[in-house]
Formats: C-alpha cells, sequence, structure tokens
C-alpha cells in the first residue's frame, strides 16, 4: 500500500458532474463531517477522481491523509490503518491514555498484549477528532477492497461517526460488497459515453488509425484506463498489416486490473471460462462439452467476472478486457486446446472453423492452410477486406514452404495494395513472397500488387504496364479464372491512365485470349467505362441490370467497378447508397484504397447533379486520404475535381494551380489521362473569362471536332462547349462536324445529361424553327432537371437565341430559370452572362451595375486587372490564365476607360475603390 500524493490531473472527460458533487462533498466534510465511498469497475477513474478530490481539500486548507491498498498486505492486520494515520504520530500524545496506549499496541509501535477492536477504533476516531480541532482532515482511500479487514472495519466506525466534526472519509472500491455494513453513501462511477471516451482517446498521440481506434473504443467500452492502454498495446504489434488479433493483447497495467480475479478460479472453473474467452460467442450451449457444465461457471460468476442466464444459455463478461486478460493470462497449451474444442464443433460455419483450428496449429499444415485461403475469400465477399488479409497471411505462415506460402501472401500482396490500402505492407509482403519463391514475381497477383506500387511510388505508368503485361502473357492457362481477371482490370486501369492506344491494343489482345473464362462485370468495364461513345447505348441496360443485381454488394473491388461501369452512363444514382457505405468503412479503415475510388466517382456525380460544395469536400478528403495513404498518383482525380469546381465558379487563378499539377503529375508518371482531363476545366475556365478562342483550342485536344477519340470519354462532356466556342470563333464547319459525331455516334442515348448536351448542341447550328424546337427537346428531357448545370447553360444558349429573334417573353422566362440555377450552384460567371442576357432583353427584374464606371468590371476583367497592377506583363498574365497575350491586352483596353484611369500605374489605387456588390434597381 502507499501512503503518497499524486499531482492534480489537468481535466477528466465526462466527469464534470462527479467533479462538481465531489467539490460540495469536500466543502461540507470542512464544515460538519461526511463520508463518501466511490465504486466503480478497474481503470473506471476512481484514483484520478481522489487525487482531485484531494486537491480541493487542499485548496479549501484542508489536511489530507491518503492511503492505497495493496492485495499482498492484505493479511496484515492494521497494516492500512498505520499507513493512514502516520503523518497524525504526535497528535497521538494527546489522546487519552487507555486510548494512545491502545492505538500504539494495535499499530506496532509498543509492545503489550492485544487491544480489543472497539477500544482501537475509539482511538482512531479520538485521534483523527482532534486532528481535525486545528484543521479539518480528509481520509482519502483508495482500492479499500485490497486492505486489511481491521482496517476496512475500522474506516467503516469512522465514516459512521464524523457527523458534526470536521473530518472527511472518502473511500474508493471496486465493489460495494466490501462497504456492505458500512452504511457509507456510495457514488457509483461508470463508463465514459462513447463521444467522450473518443474524446480521450484523441488526445492521445500519434493518433491511432482509424481501424484500430475503433477497435479499441469497442474493447475498452467507455473504460479509461482500458482506453490509454490499449491504444499504447496495439501501436506496438507485430501483425505486418496491423491488423488485430480476435483478443486484444493487454498490458501489465491492464493485466493487473482486469485478469487478478481469475487466478483464485478452480482449475475446472479457469478451464470453462477460457472456452467462453476463446470462443467469443454468447450461446453457451457450442461451448461446454467434453466434460465442462454451466456449473463450472458458477465460480466465476460469483466473482463478477461473467454473467450467466440459465434460462437462455447465454454467458456475458462484464467487461470486454476480462476476456483479454482470461486468454492473456492462459498458458499456450491450455488455448490450443481451446480453440481445438471449439473447432470440432464449427462444422456449420467454415470460416471460423478455418481461424480456430489455425490457432490451435503450430507447425505447417496444408489443409488448414487451404481453409484459411477459403475464409479470407469468404471474408472479402462479406466486405471485410482487412480480415481477409489477415487470413491470408496466416495461411501463408502455416503453408509448408514453397509456392503455396508465396502464392498467399502475393495474394495479400494485391489486396493490400489495391483494396486496404496498405502501400508499405503490400511492399513488404511482396518481398517476403520473393524470398520464399523468386519465381513468384511472375504471378498474376505478384504483378499486380507490383504495378500498384510502382505506380503510386517512384515508378512511372509505362514501367508498371509492362511488367504486368508480361505476367499476363507467360501465365499458364489454368491459373484460376479470378486470378486472370483481377490482373486484367488491373492492365485495364494502366491502360486508362496511360492515355495511349497502344496500350488499349494491348490490353485488348490479353483479353481476347481468356475467351469465355472473362469475368462478366470486367468485360462490362471494358465496354461502359473505357469507351462507352462506341459501345454505351447498346448496353445501357445490362449496366442497369447489374446495378440493380448489387445494389447490395458488400465485397469492395465488386462494388467500386459496378459504379465505375455506371459513371459515364450517368447511372450513379442507383449506387450512392453503397458508395457512402464504402466511404464511412474507409474512414474507419476498412478497404481504404476502394473507398478512394468511391471517392472519386462521388465527386463526379456530385459535379454532374449540381452537389458541388459536397463535391469540395469529398475531393478535399481524398486528396488528404491519397497523401496519407501513399497513393500519391491517385489524387489525380481529386486535383481534376478542385480544378472543375474553380472553373465553374469563375477562379482562373485557382484553376491553373490545380491544372499545373495535373499535367505536372502526369509527366511525372507518364500518364497521358491526367493531363488530358485538365483539359475539360481549361475549357470551363475560359468560357466563364469569355475568351471563346482558348476554350475551343483545350477542348479540341480531346477530341477534335468531328470526332469522339477512342478510349476517351470525357470528350462527351465537352461536346457542347467545343460546338459552342467553335461557332463563336467564326468555325461554323467545325461545330457542324461535331454535331454530325454527336448523332453519328448516337451520344443522346447514353444518358439523360447526355441527351440535354445532345440536343443542345444540334439546337446551336440549327436555323430558325428547327433550333428552337431542339431546344424545346433538349429543355423536355426526362429527369434533365438531374443534372442542373448542363440544363441550365442550355437553357442560356437557348435564352440568348430569343432574345437575339426579338422573342423576349419567352427569353426572359428561359433565362430567369438559367438564373436561378446558376446562382443557386455559385457558376458566377455564367450567371453574370444571364444576367447581362436577361438586360438586354428588357427584363425588368433584373439588376443592373451603379453607373460609376469603376463598378462595371467583370470577373475576367477583375483578375486581369489585378495581375497587372501586381507588375505582370501580358505575356505572363496570358500564360497564368490560359488566354492569348492578344485576349488580354484586349480586355485592359477596355478596362482603363471603366476605371477612369489611362496607365498601368493608376491601376492599384483604381482597384482599391471597387465595390462590385453596390447594385441598384434597373431604371
Amino acid at each position: 500500500m502507499s501512503a503518497s500524493g499524486a499531482d492534480t490531473p489537468s481535466g477528466l472527460i465526462g466527469r464534470d458532474a462527479l467533479l462538481n458533487g465531489l467539490r460540495d462533498f469536500v466543502r461540507r466534510s470542512a464544515q460538519d463531517g461526511e463520508a463518501r465511498a466511490i465504486v466503480g469497475e478497474a481503470g473506471i477513474g476512481k484514483t484520478a477522481l481522489l487525487k482531485t478530490a484531494c486537491a480541493y481539500a487542499e485548496e479549501a486548507g484542508m489536511r489530507t491523509l491518503r492511503v492505497t491498498g495493496a492485495e499482498f498486505e492484505a493479511e496484515i492486520g492494521y497494516a492500512g490503518l498505520h499507513a493512514l494515520l502516520l503523518p497524525l504520530r504526535d497528535v497521538a500524545d494527546d489522546c487519552a491514555p487507555p486510548l494512545r496506549e491502545a492505538l500504539r499496541v494495535a499499530l506496532g509501535r509498543q509492545e503489550g498484549p492485544a487491544p480489543r477492536q472497539l477500544m482501537v477504533f475509539n482511538a482512531v476516531f479520538e485521534l483523527v477528532s482532534l486532528a481535525a480541532r486545528t484543521r479539518p482532515v480528509l481520509l482519502c482511500v483508495d482500492d479499500l477492497q485490497w486492505l486489511d479487514q481491521a482496517t476496512i472495519t475500522a474506516i467503516g466506525f469512522l465514516a459512521r461517526r464524523v457527523r458534526g466534526t470536521s473530518v472527511g472519509v472518502l473511500a474508493a472500491s471496486r465493489s460495494a460488497h466490501v462497504l456492505a455494513r458500512s452504511g457509507i453513501p456510495v457514488v457509483r462511477i461508470g463508463r465514459l459515453s462513447p463521444d467522450h471516451a473518443r474524446e480521450l482517446l484523441s488526445r492521445r498521440r500519434p493518433p491511432l488509425p482509424p481501424r484500430l481506434e475503433q477497435r479499441v473504443l469497442s474493447e475498452a467500452d467507455g473504460n479509461p484506463l482500458a482506453l490509454l492502454e490499449l491504444a499504447r498495446s496495439v501501436s506496438d504489434l507485430a501483425d505486418p498489416l496491423g491488423h488485430l488479433p480476435a483478443v486484444l493483447p493487454l498490458t501489465t497495467k491492464l493485466e493487473r486490473a482486469f485478469a487478478v480475479r481469475t487466478a483464485t478460479l478452480p482449475e475446472q472453473a479457469r478451464q470453462a471460462l477460457l472456452r467462453v474467452a476463446v470462443d467469443g460467442r454468447a450461446d453457451l450451449r457450442h461451448l461446454l462439452h467434453d466434460g465442462l457444465t454451466v456449473d463450472d461457471l458458477a465460480p466465476a460468476e460469483a466473482a463478477d467476472l461473467i454473467a450467466v442466464d440459465r434460462r437462455a444459455m447465454t454467458v456475458a463478461f462484464s467487461h470486454p478486457l476480462i476476456r483479454s486478460a482470461v486468454v492473456g493470462s492462459a498458458a499456450p497449451a491450455d488455448l490450443r486446446r481451446a480453440h481445438a474444442a471449439i473447432a470440432d464443433r464449427l462444422d456449420d460455419d467454415p470460416a471460423r472453423q478455418a481461424w480456430h483450428l489455425s490457432e490451435a496449429t503450430i507447425t505447417p499444415d496444408e489443409d488448414v492452410a487451404a481453409r484459411l485461403e477459403a475464409a479470407a475469400h469468404a471474408f472479402l465477399a462479406r466486405g471485410d477486406a482487412p480480415m481477409a488479409v489477415t487470413l491470408l497471411i496466416r495461411a501463408a505462415r502455416l503453408s509448408p514452404l514453397g509456392s503455396s506460402a508465396a502464392r498467399r501472401l502475393a495474394e495479400a500482396a494485391s489486396l493490400a495494395a489495391q483494396v486496404t490500402g496498405d502501400l508499405d505492407d503490400a511492399a513488404r509482403l511482396l518481398d517476403e513472397a520473393r524470398r520464399l519463391n523468386p519465381r513468384v514475381t511472375n504471378s498474376l497477383h505478384a504483378a499486380a500488387a507490383a504495378a500498384y506500387i510502382t505506380v503510386n511510388r517512384e515508378g512511372d505508368v509505362d514501367t508498371a504496364f509492362r511488367l504486368l503485361l508480361g505476367a499476363i502473357e507467360s501465365a499458364s492457362s489454368d491459373a484460376p479464372s479470378e486470378e486472370h481477371g483481377e490482373a486484367l482490370t488491373t492492365l485495364l486501369y494502366l491502360s486508362w491512365w496511360a492515355g495511349r492506344e497502344d496500350y488499349w491494343t494491348s490490353f485488348h489482345r490479353a483479353l481476347a485470349r481468356l475467351g469465355d473464362r472473362v469475368p462478366p462485370l470486367l468485360r462490362m468495364l471494358s465496354l461502359a467505362f473505357a469507351d462507352p461513345v462506341r459501345h454505351g447505348p447498346a448496353i445501357r441496360s445490362q449496366v442497369a441490370q447489374l446495378v440493380e443485381r448489387n445494389i447490395d454488394e458488400y465485397e469492395p473491388t465488386q462494388i467500386v467497378r459496378v459504379m465505375t461501369s455506371a459513371i459515364y452512363l450517368d447511372m450513379l444514382t442507383g449506387c450512392r447508397g453503397v458508395a457512402w457505405r464504402l466511404v464511412e468503412g474507409g474512414r474507419q479503415g476498412n478497404a481504404v484504397r476502394s473507398s478512394l475510388g468511391a471517392l472519386m466517382l462521388l465527386c463526379l456525380d456530385d459535379f454532374a447533379s449540381g452537389r458541388w460544395d459536397e463535391a469540395e469536400r469529398l475531393a478535399d478528403e481524398g486528396i488528404d486520404r491519397c497523401r496519407a495513404h501513399g497513393y500519391d498518383f491517385l489524387a489525380w482525380y481529386f486535383l481534376y475535381d478542385k480544378a472543375l469546381l474553380a472553373a465553374v465558379r469563375g477562379e482562373p487563378a485557382t484553376t491553373h494551380e490545380w491544372t499545373t499539377e495535373l499535367s505536372r503529375l502526369a509527366a511525372s508518371r507518364k500518364a497521358a489521362t491526367p493531363a488530358q482531363y485538365g483539359a475539360h476545366p481549361r475549357t470551363l475556365a475560359a468560357i466563364g473569362a469569355g475568351d471563346w478562342e482558348s476554350a475551343f483550342r483545350h477542348a479540341s485536344t480531346l477530341s477534335a471536332a468531328g470526332t469522339f477519340a477512342p478510349h476517351r470519354p470525357i470528350a462527351m462532356w465537352v461536346a457542347f462547349d467545343l460546338v459552342e466556342s467553335a461557332l463563336r470563333t467564326g468555325r461554323e464547319d467545325a461545330a457542324r462536324a461535331h454535331v454530325a459525331a454527336i448523332v453519328a455516334n448516337d451520344i443522346g442515348a447514353l444518358s439523360p445529361r447526355m441527351a440535354v448536351i445532345a440536343l443542345g448542341a444540334r439546337a446551336l447550328v440549327a436555323e430558325g424553327a428547327d433550333g428552337e424546337q431542339l431546344f424545346e427537346e433538349a429543355l423536355a428531357v426526362e429527369d434533365a432537371g438531374r443534372f442542373p448545370f448542363d440544363l441550365a447553360r442550355v437553357q442560356l444558349a437557348y435564352g440568348e437565341r430569343l432574345r437575339r429573334n426579338l422573342r423576349f417573353v419567352r427569353a426572359r422566362e428561359v433565362l430567369h430559370f438559367a438564373l436561378e440555377t446558376f446562382e443557386r450552384l455559385g457558376a458566377e460567371p455564367w450567371a453574370a452572362r444571364t444576367r447581362q442576357e436577361l438586360r438586354a432583353a428588357r427584363d425588368p427584374e433584373t439588376k443592373v451595375p451603379v453607373t460609376a464606371p469603376e463598378k462595371a468590371l467583370t470577373a475576367q476583367e477583375r483578375a486581369i486587372a489585378e495581375l497587372a497592377a501586381a507588375g505582370f506583363s501580358n505575356k505572363e498574365i496570358a500564360r497564368r490564365l490560359y488566354l492569348s497575350p492578344r485576349t488580354v491586352g484586349g480586355h485592359l483596353y477596355r478596362t482603363f476607360p471603366k476605371l477612369g484611369i489611362s496607365t498601368r500605374a493608376a491601376l492599384r489605387d483604381a482597384l482599391e475603390r471597387i465595390d462590385d456588390r453596390e447594385t441598384a434597381p434597373a431604371g
């Protein structure tokens, strides 16, 4: 036991009410005496609360006497009382002689016959009362259950008599049974709420990965000590992927806190309790056999370790960590026997049976390894990718040395790289597989893992593609079709990133060699995702069926591939629920790489459906998660999203920054596709700035006017832009050629969005009534409202046509619909254009700029003026904003008179006077 003090804790999370109660208790104790007991399980925070109470008492001028029980001294009579009262030895001289002598003998300070207990207790009361006359006293007793019985009885005697003195008694115990006859009021300490537990764990540095954090929160179940100690134990796990075992390892402190009550159980009870702990299920009927009965658990139940419902035949541990303590303190041989006994009764659950067999096995066993491999695939199908990886690693450890062990490690590496998001661990597993069998490098799983690692580290797409293609071409024809399918899917993505037709030729040649063994989902990806322009209309119904069949799918890669097949057909709406489930799982550390795929696709769908704020949040999250997990290359998807949003919001400088980063990343990985995608936001930024020449140039880089380049579906998304910018720059032949390509490829049949775009583009080049009819058809497309930005842009073009034809009433009607959408989305360049058209259509509701010339700058003019004021030349401004120097000069030529200036030197002062927000009603 200890009688020393401790520092005051800086703050106890979730204990405000208890702390307020302790402060009041201390105040009442100093004035009129009071006793209180704090009861709660091990690690619940009793000691911290006692320390805080002592600190409150010392602040109030009280004298604090403290003692902590120790189990090894529990048989020594009055040992606790001796430690508690030692600081009052000088006061003892003032006690009445009989009481003083009885106290000295009881505490071993002088020889003599053992005094009666009542005499000792009265002596204790007098001693403490005398001390309190000069200064109020607080007695703090921690771990009361470990004190000797004589001391416990003395403290109870004292607590019942302190009323009317200036003495407080505060005791803490794990069980109220210790205080059953003391009469001390009891305050029970509960576990922390989930929010408070998470807050406590968040203070740990460095933070735990989400998957480990969630497991710690679950196992600790609101126990503060368990939270902090488990966080320490899991951070030191040696498992190569950081996956947690079925039972968490306990630190020494947790072993002492939770395992101590198991040591005194009878042998039969300990074996029964171990069986329950190892299995982890509540149903006792599966566990008690081979001579074990429910009655064998009675001693554990009496020790408050478990609660048994004999009617329902179920069992529950009083705290999750008691289970960990039971397992952690068991002998290895006992553990193996328990696992073997449980496995023997699990014929109806092959995955659990395989796990328990592996725990019972210490030598290589191919049968057990094969069962674990099958269990891994079952867990993957359920959506538990980390467990699948763990089981494959365990299968490899139990495999006889050679190709089987290496193959299983290679598959684990592939899942780690492509599903769970553990690139570092994937690399380590791949290295281990190569050491076991150097020829595993040519296996399909190993090659797929190596390709992913290569493209996201310091390698490039070319190297990854050659490596994987070589493995596919040299693979045995009798290799499992699932393995071929996974490798070919990875090859498809590499072809996509490379953006080169020779890569696609190689991919399709490899796909053809697989013949009828091509997995249906891979075949769909190769058509609907890789080249929807040529195949989308014909397979749209098949993709719809695919989405419907897989709406409740749990296997991560399956989910992402279904969504990827649907994205360019604008069919992600039916997948959003399952996509969000995958995102949430990734936030918890499960299938992180697959959750990145879901984030990418949700961002694209958010942009198309007008959820721009959500798209930006998800893009930021995607960039952060890519960087945190080493997927540096995959971040390009989210850079593209950020660039798109900046473009449509009228932020040309920001668009330039993101697209420049896209180009840099593409060049470093020899991947053309990210750079190609950068042309989309550049096109929109140029249109927003009114720079139609640049817009046509950027749109044409995706696909020349009159064509839709194969394997470049994003060209569909700029089809309307290309036609509009061609017309604005006098390229009528190019505009008509592109409309002809839209019709020839039946782009409008792909989705309602593409129907709006196709009809809008056709209307742009059509004359007279034909044009207006096509515009009306575009506006009437079923579900067109799901794609607000595209619809509003067609409405704007239609309104411009109507206004030019002097059909002001219908023009205003259409333009107001467009304006409402642009303003809601925050597409300010298009909103400004629409307001200008409304003013030209004599709309009385439209606000116009105040007449002062400095109020009339457009967003593009303002951006150019600010750069010019900062000292940039026309060429430098043009390069930054993706404009031509001639366009920059033209804007400045119009800007100077608006600002009432004639030189660049006056720009800075003129810009400071601008207030773009002042408007007045139209006159």
